[in-house]
């Protein structure tokens, strides 16, 4: 009996951490860390276009910018704009509903860190 009550908490939380984690449109906390290193924060907004593309817009700082994205498995990309530059990240959808994740910026050394954390 014991067996049967743990194996069904097991789905039941696997379930409800999937459902966190396919839920990508929302507010999200933003925080990370630029090519220099050095840190950054603020919130970013991913509204749905179709059920695996999106468009996504970061606030950090006195910073906006805006993007397309698309949803493919456990990972979640964006090509945005930043002023005249243009960007990519790459982030993977863990199962608590953050997404973590790389980018760079076209034609520049180094790699970017980025954690968005879902605003409830």
């Amino acid at each position: 009996m014991k067996m049967a009550i743990s194996i069904a908490t097991c789905l039941l939380l696997t379930s409800v951490a999937s459902a966190a984690a396919q839920n990508l449109p929302g507010k999200y906390e933003v925080e990370g860390k630029n090519l220099d290193g050095s840190p950054y924060s603020g919130t970013a907004e991913i509204v749905a276009t179709t059920e695996v593309t999106c468009r996504i817009t970061w606030q950090t700082g006195s910073t906006t910018s805006e993007g397309i994205c698309m949803r493919s498995g456990k990972s979640f990309a964006a090509g945005y704009v930043l002023g005249e530059s243009v960007g990519l990240v790459v982030y993977e959808m863990k199962p608590d509903g953050s997404l973590v994740g790389t980018w760079t910026i076209a034609d520049q050394d180094g790699v970017g860190e980025e954690i968005l954390t879902p605003i409830e």
